[in-house]
């Protein structure tokens, strides 16, 4: 059983740590516009959406990579990127629909979350628990849960 990165977006406050520690972690500074994770703040409706990398399957950025410098990685489910043969192109950065590859303006490259070998650290900092590495099939679990939840609720009502 392989595991993911989750987000609970109804438990983000908002309070960046996870931005913080990845920098700290990736690039040694503290320096949130180079974390591989970012926090999107829709203020006017008053929510936080941390936006991370989903580790597609069929992963787009993999497909129009020209040089196949993204590939998956089998054991921890997901896609890594090789700088020895990325050539800075973009084509990844492009395709991605959920705009987490991005370009660390200081390194000169393109960045990803790459679960820190399988060790996330925004995880273990995230106080309010929105962020979790969890096995594959607890998020389908706890959604089906809730629907069932829902339904007998409203069987209750009617």
């Amino acid at each position: 059983m392989y595991k993911m990165l989750t987000v609970d977006h109804s438990k983000c406050t908002g309070c960046r740590l996870c931005e913080v520690v990845c920098s700290v972690k990736k690039t040694g500074a503290v320096n949130p516009a180079r974390a591989r994770l970012a926090v999107i703040k829709w203020e006017q409706v008053c929510v936080d959406v941390p936006v991370i990398c989903q580790q597609c399957e069929s992963a787009p950025c993999m497909l129009v990579c020209p040089v196949k410098a993204l590939t998956m990685d089998e054991k921890l489910n997901r896609v890594a990127i090789n700088h020895d043969l990325c050539i800075g192109c973009r084509f990844c950065m492009a395709v991605c629909p959920f705009g987490a590859i991005s370009l660390d303006s200081v390194a000169k490259k393109v960045v990803k979350c790459d679960l820190c070998d399988g060790d996330p650290t925004c995880v273990r900092f995230c106080e309010t628990k929105a962020l979790q590495y969890e096995d594959a099939s607890t998020p389908s679990a706890r959604k089906m849960r809730s629907a069932a939840k829902k339904v007998l609720e409203s069987m209750r009502a009617g």
